[in-house]
């Protein structure tokens, strides 16, 4: 085939790679005038006429898919067409090699290299998901490496085919069955945390040089998923106790990207890691995924390739308050017979492209910065009927707008609870750090809003430095779409985080997140809520 012109466009060239889906060729758009990577899904051929057709429909729509993903470490889809009966699609040409290439060459790779080029696999992975797309084929032969250090990870959405019984080839199911997060070998449907699942896989296979569950047929590779431990790495140093937390079997008490991402860059940088324990829920996961704790927020931070894990970068405070201000990114990703979650557009008008200066999808105008003016607290009788006071074990003390608002332990560990009438659909949530990493909150919130900015169509509408009881604090208000799934409540939403450090040098964040529907309601509260505020130590 080499030499014949495809679609009218693309000459092929030489055959650089070929598995299982099939091969890929380099070739030159004449149109253009530039190299691409092209690969003929030769699955084509081994399937029905019937299903030929179905698999042409179904690459269009995840080409289409991973096309939206806009990231450096993310390989770009330019086209998508059909030749000969088969679909081929037209991407990026990386030079380089792959990480399985480089495994086999170099026999394994070291733990810091491994982690640097884990944070690049994860920093995609973040950006597909937040995209709605699930990768669902991580493996060292889709992590490409290329020229100076570059790292992008590829084959985006056509994974998908796996999951088909009819896309088979020489009686073996396609796909790589080693890095099958074992929650995928049951059958259950996937999330973001099957994906850093076979990213933990990965990493084993670059620093060990071997897949941690192959097996000698794939009936054993995936009982072994499902039932046996990895055995423990020997060369893996400081990675070891990232890759032990990604290969935990059950799904929930993964790491969540954001702390994914802090022991990566920690391993990268030549420290070690401390790794979070496994997740223990304290609460049925409310309907939008945003009032309780969920072990897949994907929170990760997308810097420019160039920035790389450098000890320049803003520090990650150590007890991951991240986590609780943005648990809200859980609930925008999710599973499906396609692996793909698309975004709603419902709420895009709401949320609209506006500056702090705008009116805000509540009909009102960015809410005014609590200052000296939030006064001391308030004396005994002044709460607003129906009002009582809680006197947190936390050591704070708050009002609340009656008995319903019931409290919940987000965190002990982090000191982090929420306060909820609903379950979590409005909520406030009061984080209390006696061990801050950062001296300023205004830094603090900058340092946090890279995380936050991968939400669906949000908006900040205020980020900005003030005085709370005369202490220094920050005031950041945004609004965001969520995004239906199974324990998901759409549309747009509106968030306020208020942080300041008391004199003790105690941070206290205060936040509160509601519809955009229930916002001025929810604002009054949050404002009365902050007129009753009072530490009471612990």
């Amino acid at each position: 085939m080499q030499g014949q012109l495809i679609a009218a466009r693309y000459r092929l060239a030489e055959s650089i790679g070929r598995g299982g889906m099939g091969r890929v060729w380099r070739a030159h758009d004449e149109v253009l005038h530039r190299t691409v990577a092209i690969k003929e899904l030769t699955a084509a051929l081994y399937v029905s006429e019937s299903d030929q057709a179905v698999l042409l429909a179904r690459t269009r729509a995840e080409a289409r898919a991973a096309a939206r993903i806009n990231h450096s470490a993310v390989v770009t889809v330019h086209d998508v067409l059909e030749h000969d009966g088969r679909p081929w699609i037209v991407m990026e040409l990386v030079e380089g090699r792959s990480l399985a290439d480089a495994v086999k060459e170099e026999g394994r790779i070291p733990p810091a290299e491994a982690a640097r080029i884990g944070l690049w696999v994860l920093r995609a992975l973040g950006a597909a998901h937040t995209a709605g797309v699930l990768h669902r084929d991580v493996k060292p032969g889709n992590v490409l490496l290329g020229r100076e250090g570059r790292v992008l990870l590829t084959d985006f959405g056509i994974a998908q085919i796996e999951g088909d019984a009819t896309i088979t080839l020489a009686g073996e199911v396609v796909g790589s069955v080693e890095y099958l997060a074992p929650e995928r070998v049951r059958g259950h449907d996937p999330g973001p945390a099957s994906d850093l699942w076979a990213l933990g896989a990965t990493l084993y296979n670059a620093v060990e040089g071997r897949s941690p569950f192959r097996r000698t047929s794939p009936i054993s590779t995936m009982q072994a998923v499902v039932e046996e431990e990895a055995d423990a790495p020997a060369n893996a140093g400081a990675l070891a106790p990232v890759i032990a937390a990604l290969l935990r079997k059950d799904p929930a008490s993964r790491p969540s990207a954001a702390e994914a991402e802090r022991m990566l860059a920690e391993v990268a940088r030549g420290r070690p890691s401390a790794v979070p324990q496994p997740y223990v829920p304290t609460q049925a996961v409310p309907r939008d995924g945003v009032g309780g704790a969920s072990p897949t927020s994907t929170t990760t931070p997308y810097p420019r390739q160039s920035d790389g894990p450098s000890p320049s970068a803003p520090r990650r405070p150590r007890r991951r308050r991240t986590l609780a201000l943005v648990v809200v990114l859980a609930a925008l990703v999710g599973g499906g017979a396609v692996g793909i979650q698309q975004w709603q557009d419902r709420g895009q008008q709401q949320a609209g492209d506006r500056t702090p200066g705008d009116r805000t999808p509540g009909g009102r105008s960015p809410s005014p910065s609590p200052s000296d003016s939030a006064g001391p607290p308030e004396s005994a009788g002044t709460l607003p009927e129906g009002w009582e006071r809680r006197n947190d074990p936390f050591g704070f003390s708050i009002a609340v707008p009656g008995p319903e608002w019931r409290r919940t332990v987000y965190d002990e560990a982090t000191g982090q609870v929420d306060y909820s009438p609903d379950g979590g659909e409005n909520f406030f949530r009061i984080a209390v750090d006696r061990r801050p990493d950062y001296d300023d909150p205004y830094e603090h919130q900058l340092g946090l809003e890279p995380q936050v900015q991968r939400l669906a169509q949000y908006k900040r509408l205020m980020l900005e430095k003030i005085t709370y009881r005369d202490r220094p604090g920050a005031l950041w208000e945004y609004t965001w779409t969520a995004l239906a799934n199974a324990n998901t409540l759409p549309g747009p939403r509106r968030a306020i985080d208020h942080m300041y450090i008391s004199r003790d040098g105690v941070e206290y964040a205060v936040y509160a997140s509601a519809p955009v529907a229930d916002w001025p309601a929810m604002r009054e509260r949050f404002d009365i809520l902050l007129r009753s505020w009072r530490t009471t130590g612990s």
